[in-house]
């Protein structure tokens, strides 16, 4: 059944069904939506921890062998987290603990040591640390100790320091990158005080915590699978008659609607959704727009599931008397988008950055006569993610540095964008086809959508 035929007597189920296995790739345009519901709060903690041992295990220390750190320090106070602190810590940890360091230094045999100074071993990912020296070497050591007494915590911190001597220490500092720059000012000041002499050492490597908090594993995906399923369902029921009536429902109805929705499931929203609509008519400015026959619908759409993060927009449209499908101009503008998604696909190889994608994505399409826009950004841990953004929505000539930041296989991104087309039932006032739709690089660096795009409109009876 086509997406915008889901109400032909048929509807999403209210109810979520359990314990279905997520489609195979790609998934037909004609299989319908369906919901999946959330494991048990315990389960999902194991399967998240399951994902956390395996980013340590086998992501971390490429990352750190690839840029050539010899120690990582990530150090933080209870409201004061790294961003990183949320993809390395367990799924049972809420917030650092009065000061949580975390310490990790390559091995020779290729593993990393992951070393807590207070915060636990989350799980058992990580070696509490306790000082290893005799207490008659650790009072009134020299080296500059006199700083830090009364203080066990940089104490035990220097002593770590200078027990594995690195050649260099990554701090998370930096101008550009958020997710690189997590050492709060204060935080900041106390820790080169405990480095002491090896604050020499210290060097900014920025593609490290984007690169960690990027990376996707791919015992990950079956899950993302069930909720971005779970979001088209969710979608397909907001645009039909089950929530919209012609005439009386406004779009802030709509929005609350999704916003109860996604609480009845078990997920939280990362940001209020949006829902508009367009038409050939004007559209009153005072208030709510009532959802009219013939309305072109948009929403945009977040959804947080076991830290999984989405970011959907998809079109409806709301069948006037007589008609069973949208009309052809609004069709060819959403086939239009459509075809904007396969170019951008096609540029986005691993390796490139995201400046030189969206320039080379922008040139095929303008030799195409498209009227668009491209503004997609990765998606993960965070729903405006790590990793290099390809163009705004108000940049297209490129966003600087943090469209400079290279595609990396194993990452997620949101293919967001839109093309403009005139409508002739409209008489030639043009539509906006926004879209935005989940998709992923796997670890060869091929490109897969995550649950599949929208091709047809919802359609509202």
């Amino acid at each position: 059944m086509r997406l915008g035929a889901v109400l032909c007597g048929i509807t999403v189920a209210a109810t979520p069904l359990v314990g279905q296995a997520p489609p195979a790739i790609p998934v037909p345009q004609d299989a319908l939506a369906r919901y999946h519901e959330l494991p048990t709060l315990r389960e999902q903690a194991d399967e998240r921890q399951a994902w956390l041992e395996a980013r340590l295990d086998r992501v971390l220390p490429d990352l750190m062998a690839e840029y050539e750190v010899d120690m990582w320090i990530l150090s933080m106070r209870e409201y004061a987290e790294d961003p990183v602190f949320w993809s390395m810590t367990a799924p049972t940890t809420f917030a650092a603990r009065r000061r949580s360091i975390y310490v990790f230094t390559p091995r020779p045999d290729g593993t990393v040591e992951r070393l807590a100074l207070g915060g636990g071993t989350q799980g058992g990912v990580y070696e509490a640390y306790r000082s290893q020296r005799p207490v008659s070497d650790r009072e009134g050591d020299g080296a500059g100790s006199a700083e830090l007494v009364g203080d066990e915590q940089w104490q035990l911190l220097r002593e770590v320091v200078e027990d594995r001597d690195p050649s260099d220490i990554v701090l998370n500092i930096d101008e550009v990158q958020a997710f690189s720059d997590g050492l709060h000012a204060g935080e900041r000041e106390a820790l080169e005080r405990a480095l002491g002499p090896f604050v020499e050492r210290v060097r900014r490597e920025p593609r490290l915590a984007v690169d960690y908090i990027a990376t996707r594993v791919p015992e990950m995906m079956p899950r993302y699978r069930e909720v971005m399923e779970t979001v088209h369902a969710i979608l397909s029921r907001a645009f039909s008659s089950a929530v919209i009536t012609p005439g009386e429902t406004t779009v802030d109805d709509v929005r609350w609607w999704l916003r109860q929705e996604v609480q009845r499931l078990g997920m939280t929203a990362w940001f209020h959704p949006s829902v508009s609509v367009q038409r050939a008519g004007d559209i009153p400015s005072d208030g709510p727009a009532v959802i009219e026959r013939g309305d072109l619908l948009w929403v945009d759409f977040g959804v947080v599931a076991m830290n999984l993060h989405t970011d959907t927009q998809h079109l409806g449209y709301v069948l006037r008397e007589g008609e069973t499908d949208a009309p052809a101009g609004l069709k060819a503008c959403l086939a239009t988008s459509n075809r904007l998604q396969d170019i951008l696909l096609a540029e986005m190889e691993p390796g490139r950055t995201g400046n030189a994608i969206l320039a080379d994505a922008l040139a095929v399409m303008r030799s195409e006569g498209i009227d668009g826009t491209i503004y997609t950004h990765p998606i993960g841990d965070h729903g405006h993610g790590a990793g290099p953004l390809i163009g705004r929505w108000d940049a297209q000539d490129g966003v600087g540095p943090r469209g400079d930041v290279v595609l990396r296989p194993s990452t997620w991104h949101s293919i967001e964008l839109q093309s403009t087309s005139p409508i002739p039932e409209w008489g030639g006032k043009a539509a906006s086809c926004r879209q935005e739709e989940e998709a992923y690089l796997d670890e060869t660096g091929a490109r897969h959508w995550v649950f599949r795009r929208q091709e047809d409109f919802h359609l509202v009876w």
